[in-house]
């Protein structure tokens, strides 16, 4: 928050230098005003940073004192030197709108806004990677996933959620799909073919290859330290949390993880991996604003470009470091898909008529059918299948009862060698 209110300072003057430019510009050309009108801006300059300086003197001096309660307060909730499941909002549908819900859900939309800037003031608000066991976040250790998971089964199935939400959203509509608010495909693959959910919590604000990495490393540890033998782990990924599994597996293989054997089926749902609609109008109109020096536009363009590096992966589908840092998007990506493992894209369009040009045209309101059909790949001997609903928005792939029958039937096939 208190970046925020720096951020905030620094697009008031943004506008003010700005509307100063547009000023001069025309005083600059009559003589008998130019000399006064530049006096005149010289004061306005030195005035005006006068205020904002001590704004954000304020605000940094507000900033220490909340910093020493959160910092008491984080010592009181976790001892890192018992680590220990903590309790998570429940994953039901019918907690929506309770004052749990309510702030766990402004978490993930503030890390999804600015998250890599969370994460790299190290504030308390950055929501880092952790995983759920049941009702739980769980440390990866060996006897607190024991904890968490004393029913724990050598099948797991893997949860990873998408942009600006938290692993709660995979029940968001349970009640309505399933006639019951405790209903998940987590719960479902649990109970018809004895799967044991976890689910993964992550800051979407950080690039998609950074989470990748991450998920990579995480899932060893979790490997390792599961309280029995791990014979099948199905990856599951809605929007961005697909992208997230794809960089995970290619960076595992990287690495030489041995987990990713363990893998026989990854789903996307609902994935850009071409890059979505909407963040790729955010990248245009950035820099189409930024051009334009009037104050209006240029504050508008320094929020946009201030918008955190997972957003801006969206607009492509970046997976890996090089897939950003390459000038050219339209290359493709340098990841591969996981060998050995069937891959389910998933895609949807908001009209029953998938053919409709309405749906053609925006897909599920986020992503168009083509980007979630799966990237776009140069070798073609990977198992892949593709799935398209339609009347389905993109929130409801996550616990839309037909997709849930997808997922179902294909963990039923036996796992190929």
């Amino acid at each position: 928050m208190h970046d925020a209110v720096d951020a905030t300072t620094d697009l008031v003057d943004v506008g003010h230098e700005s509307t100063a430019r547009v000023v001069t510009s025309v005083t600059d050309q009559i003589d008998e005003l130019k000399g006064a009108a530049r006096f005149v801006d010289d004061v306005r300059r030195l005035s005006t940073r006068g205020v904002l300086t001590t704004i954000k003197v304020v605000n940094r001096t507000v900033e220490v004192v909340t910093d020493v309660a959160l910092d008491a307060a984080e010592r009181a909730y976790l001892d890192p030197e018992e680590p220990a499941p903590v309790a998570a909002v429940p994953m039901r549908s019918d907690v929506l709108k309770s004052g749990a819900w309510v702030g766990d859900a402004a978490i993930g939309l503030v890390n999804a806004v600015v998250g890599d800037h969370l994460e790299a003031k190290a504030n308390g608000l950055d929501m880092s990677m952790v995983f759920r066991v049941g009702d739980f976040y769980a440390p990866l250790e060996a006897d607190a996933l024991r904890e968490a998971a004393p029913n724990a089964t050598p099948k797991v199935a893997l949860f990873v959620h998408g942009l600006a939400t938290t692993e709660w959203s995979w029940c968001l509509e349970s009640e309505a799909y399933h006639g019951d608010p405790g209903i998940s495909f987590g719960s479902l693959l649990q109970r018809d073919l004895g799967y044991t959910p976890i689910y993964v919590r992550y800051n979407t604000g950080r690039r998609v290859a950074d989470n990748g990495k991450s998920l990579a490393a995480y899932l060893q540890r979790f490997v390792d330290n599961y309280p029995v033998p791990i014979e099948e782990l199905t990856l599951l990924g809605h929007s961005m949390g697909g992208l997230v599994v794809r960089s995970a597996c290619h960076h595992a293989m990287e690495a030489e993880l041995p987990w990713t054997a363990l893998v026989p089926r990854v789903f996307c749902l609902g994935t850009p991996h071409q890059g979505a609609p909407l963040a790729k109008l955010g990248k245009a109109l950035t820099g189409v604003l930024d051009a334009i020096d009037l104050p209006g536009t240029q504050v508008t363009a320094k929020i946009l470009a201030g918008r955190s590096g997972g957003i801006k992966d969206l607009s492509h589908g970046a997976v890996v470091d090089e897939d950003w840092l390459d000038p050219d998007p339209a290359a493709g990506s340098d990841a591969k898909l996981l060998p050995g493992a069937r891959h389910y894209f998933v895609s949807a369009t908001i009209t029953e008529d998938p053919e409709h040009p309405l749906g053609q045209l925006i897909g599920d309101l986020l992503v168009r059918e083509p980007s979630a059909s799966g990237p776009s790949l140069d070798e073609s001997h990977f198992s892949i299948e593709t799935r398209r609903y339609g009347g389905v928005m993109h929130h409801q792939l996550q616990n839309h009862p037909a997709v849930y029958a997808q997922v179902r039937d294909a963990c039923a096939e036996p796992s190929a060698d």
